[in-house]
């Protein structure tokens, strides 16, 4: 019988912390963005289709967006029509690309096309919010700007202990707390490889997964 969630363990998240870091490293050694790019624009664009996206649909969209627009000013120049036809599948596909226009369009008028390695920079371009910036200066550059929390982390981050918080900048704020910096971009790939494997939301696999002797709600099958 699975347990109820007031029958949880209380967890110190400065504790659980290393912990949880150091099993995520054991489990998922190599974990990596998922999404398949070449070069911080690619990126870019990619993690601006991921809004409310798998990133297996965005996978199979970029290579025809990147075939018929390579870089900033051909995407900034393209048939706005023809962007969207390009993403339909991705969904939101006309806010989508007029995002993504704009961003290139910015990223050729004040950067010669080059995506800015500066968080405020790049969250000054159209569609671009912190969440992305981390992802593309993490991932991109190796800079460590924050903590991606996408629905997986913020599930995870949750269930394993780490917060009690549900909006996303108080979570990333909680984490970048008790997550050593040089783990911020490592810690979320990790994340979201164990949110697309065993930890799902709906139907959490604890019998299988590396981090059940670490997780005060194993066996919980809410999926918070």
């Amino acid at each position: 019988m699975a347990r109820k969630k007031d029958a949880t363990r209380t967890i110190d998240p400065r504790a659980q912390a290393p912990r949880v870091v150091a099993a995520l490293k054991e489990a998922y050694p190599e974990a990596l963005c998922a999404l398949v790019h070449d070069g911080p624009f690619q990126l870019l664009a990619a993690t601006i289709l991921s809004a409310q996206c798998t990133d297996a649909r965005v996978n199979m969209v970029t290579p025809e967006l990147f075939r018929r627009f390579p870089d900033a000013r051909s995407l900034a120049a393209a048939d706005r029509e023809e962007v969207e036809d390009v993403i339909r599948s991705t969904g939101f596909f006309r806010a989508k690309a007029k995002n993504l226009q704009e961003m290139a369009a910015r990223l050729d008028e004040d950067h010669g096309g080059e995506v800015p390695r500066d968080l405020d920079a790049l969250t000054a371009l159209p569609g671009v919010g912190r969440k992305t910036a981390n992802v593309v200066l993490g991932t991109a550059y190796g800079l460590a700007t924050g903590v991606v929390v996408d629905t997986h982390v913020k599930r995870l981050a949750f269930r394993l202990g780490l917060t009690t918080r549900t909006v996303p900048e108080q979570i990333e704020r909680d984490l970048m707390a008790i997550v050593p910096r040089d783990q911020w971009v490592g810690f979320s790939h990790r994340l979201i490889h164990l949110g697309r494997g065993p930890c799902q939301a709906r139907k959490p696999r604890c019998s299988a997964c590396p981090m059940a002797d670490l997780c005060p709600r194993a066996g919980v099958t809410s999926s918070a």
